[in-house]
């Protein structure tokens, strides 16, 4: 028996997926499949019960889970410390990140990183916010970065910093003439909005509500990059981050106005789950991100 073993075990019960196992750990299902049988032989139990309705371990499937897990944290443990003693920072960093922090904050920390480290893999995945909590609790991601982090008694939260807000609009809109505007100025207009289970949209949602403010929703998209198209044939108006938008606004294809009477600031944090042994590897990249 490996500790490979147990690890793929333990990612099966947390994903209960055998193709998320598969991914995790770079193998097929058929791997996958494969080593969960040698584990029943070697226990002489049956581990999985195989439903296609519902996975589900056993009662000896749930003890061996717990006991693997620590057995893979113990080992996980020791792994990073004989690194550390080398002085050795090597590995791969998996993330799971939303598409705004991803393709706008992201790529110049990924920069500075790899060429203090450039022995680590860093692999970036871009997903809803709510895919990136599910990611990470299910452990296909060893971090995540997301805006306005939800609480979990399962999760570790690491504050990184927050973002300015701002008011987008062709450069033709009456509201680009200026450089700040009153919330109150986009009352009545057609707005380009995101999806409403995004945590950016909720937010929005809430000044627009205290402001009193009733603006009239044109379109819904999932991510920043779609909402910035719209905005620039003048399908709407629309509030985003601001550093997303810095390179459409030296273009001139966007305007940004600054919202002065109102409190549009994005927190963004790290997110990992509670009890995972941290790699070096992975305490310097977030130690990095804390930075800013």
């Amino acid at each position: 028996m490996q500790i490979e073993s147990l690890k793929v075990f333990c990612d099966l019960a947390e994903t209960e997926s055998f193709t998320k196992a598969a991914q995790i750990n770079h193998i097929t299902q058929s791997a996958v499949s494969q080593q969960i049988s040698s584990l029943e032989r070697q226990f002489k139990s049956l581990l999985i019960e195989r439903s296609k309705k519902k996975f589900r371990l056993t009662r000896e499937g749930q003890v061996l889970y717990e006991a693997s897990k620590q057995i893979v944290q113990t080992y996980d443990t020791l792994h990073s410390r004989l690194q550390e003693l080398k002085d050795i920072i090597s590995g791969t960093i998996r993330i799971a990140t939303i598409y705004s922090i991803g393709l706008h904050d992201l790529p110049p920390y990924i920069k500075r990183y790899l060429k203090s480290y450039p022995t680590v893999n860093v692999h970036v995945e871009y997903r809803r916010s709510n895919q990136v909590y599910e990611d990470v609790l299910g452990n296909v991601v060893d971090l995540g970065l997301v805006a306005y982090p939800t609480r979990d008694a399962k999760l570790e939260i690491v504050p990184l910093r927050k973002e300015q807000m701002c008011l987008i609009c062709h450069p033709q809109h009456p509201l680009a003439k200026g450089k700040n505007v009153k919330i109150s100025a986009i009352a009545g207009q057609k707005f380009v909005a995101f999806e409403p289970d995004i945590p950016t949209r909720k937010a929005v949602d809430k000044v627009l509500r205290e402001h009193g403010v009733q603006i009239l929703p044109v379109m819904e998209f999932d991510n920043v990059e779609t909402v910035k198209r719209a905005v620039e044939i003048d399908a709407g108006v629309a509030i985003v981050p601001h550093g997303t938008v810095t390179q459409e606004v030296s273009k001139q294809t966007l305007a940004a106005v600054n919202i002065e009477d109102a409190d549009l600031h994005r927190p963004l944090a790290a997110i990992y789950k509670k009890n995972k042994v941290l790699s070096t590897a992975m305490r310097q990249f977030i130690a990095m991100l804390k930075e800013g």
